[in-house]
């Protein structure tokens, strides 16, 4: 009797722990099902993580208009392109890139004013030959009225005697103020020479002087 009781306290102890092992198993929840629906779903993105990677975007592609700013700079400027020593192969720097843009920008500015002076020069001489053009045709067309008053037109020879005696009487002071000990002497004295003997009323007053010499020959 005793043994018969010890089995059946073992069996109700297993059918027990059976019951128990069943109803436990059937209350766990189906984690592998949840795990396959939750994969399952699309993720949805946040509005702070939009914001986020709009905000990336949008700086990426300031950092890259920046960059092709400078490349462009680069290839535009010249001096950009010639190897600087100082630094030698490494690549300029933005600091160096804009430096160099704006002396160049001067330069450029620089240039400008000049080819504005040179033309300006250039359009006073072509006025001035438009003005010697009118003058020649006046003249022209008053020999060609009057054709009689060309019987009082000196010769060649009278204007090559007046030439000569105007070189004639230069050289001679010439002559006596230029030194040939030296080039860089005979520089100097040529400019001293000009300075001193070839002003305008001296000029004047040797060119009078051949004249009435001349005319005191002629008549």
């Amino acid at each position: 009797p005793a043994l018969f009781m010890e089995n059946a306290r073992k069996g109700s102890i297993v059918s027990r722990a059976n019951s128990i092992g069943s109803t436990s198993a059937s209350s766990v929840p189906n984690t592998d099902d949840e795990d396959s629906d939750y994969h399952q779903e699309p993720y949805k993105e946040s509005y702070k993580d939009r914001r986020r990677r709009a905000h990336t975007q949008a700086e990426q592609k300031r950092r890259d208009a920046i960059k092709k700013g400078y490349d462009d700079l680069q290839a535009i400027v010249p001096t950009c392109e010639q190897q600087d020593f100082s630094i030698g192969s490494q690549k300029l720097s933005k600091a160096i890139v804009l430096q160099k843009t704006i002396d160049y920008i001067q330069f450029l500015h620089k240039e400008k004013k000049k080819q504005e002076e040179e033309v300006s020069t250039l359009r006073k001489d072509v006025m001035a030959l438009k003005i010697m053009k009118v003058n020649y045709e006046q003249i022209v067309k008053a020999h060609q009225d009057n054709p009689t008053e060309s019987k009082d037109q000196v010769s060649d020879e009278v204007k090559f005697n007046v030439f000569q005696g105007i070189m004639d009487s230069l050289f001679q002071s010439f002559n006596a103020s230029i030194s040939v000990t030296s080039f860089q002497e005979l520089s100097a004295c040529v400019f001293s020479w000009i300075e001193e003997h070839c002003k305008p009323q001296t000029l004047r007053d040797i060119v009078i002087g051949v004249l009435h010499q001349l005319k005191s020959q002629l008549y």
